[in-house]
């Protein structure tokens, strides 16, 4: 398949993403910063926002990861189609596209909170949440450092 129809294909689902977990954000707004106590009496509407949002975080990073920066470095015609993913980043990181590896690994490391450690404990639950929530604008940003180097794409 054509590189920029990959690249565009995996931008438009970022941008789904980004979307609904903006969407979450705003029906959560309340809601911030996250208290622990409040999660206990959450009621059914609060819960799916919630739900949202960690859904959408981990869909958006994980496109970001696995096909959006995959399909840049290909579009600019970077041959690293078989590098580890640490290649990959280092790459995007000289060419501009990430402020440091550290910034993608903690939000890779947030992103792992949800996927792998969907704790009990309401503190540490409140805590993982508002890392999530403030790690947005770091997502926005990485998009729009794509979006200002791609012809056609805005964030």
């Amino acid at each position: 398949m054509n590189g920029a129809l990959v690249l565009d294909e995996a931008w438009r689902q970022c941008q789904k993403h980004l979307h609904h977990l903006r969407h979450a954000m705003g029906a959560l707004a309340a809601n911030f910063p996250v208290k622990a106590e409040a999660l206990a009496g959450m009621d059914d509407e609060t819960v799916q926002d919630w739900d949202q949002f960690i859904l959408r975080f981990t869909k958006l990073q994980d496109a970001m990861g696995g096909r959006l920066y995959p399909a840049l470095l290909d579009y600019l015609q970077e041959p690293y189609g078989n590098r580890p993913m640490l290649d990959k980043l280092n790459r995007l990181e000289q060419l501009g596209f990430l402020g440091s590896i550290d910034d993608w690994n903690t939000l890779r490391v947030i992103r792992n909170h949800f996927a792998h450690d969907y704790p009990e404990d309401d503190a540490v639950k409140a805590a993982f949440l508002n890392q999530a929530a403030a790690a947005v604008p770091l997502l926005e940003s990485l998009l729009k450092r794509v979006a200002a180097a791609v012809p056609g794409f805005e964030a």
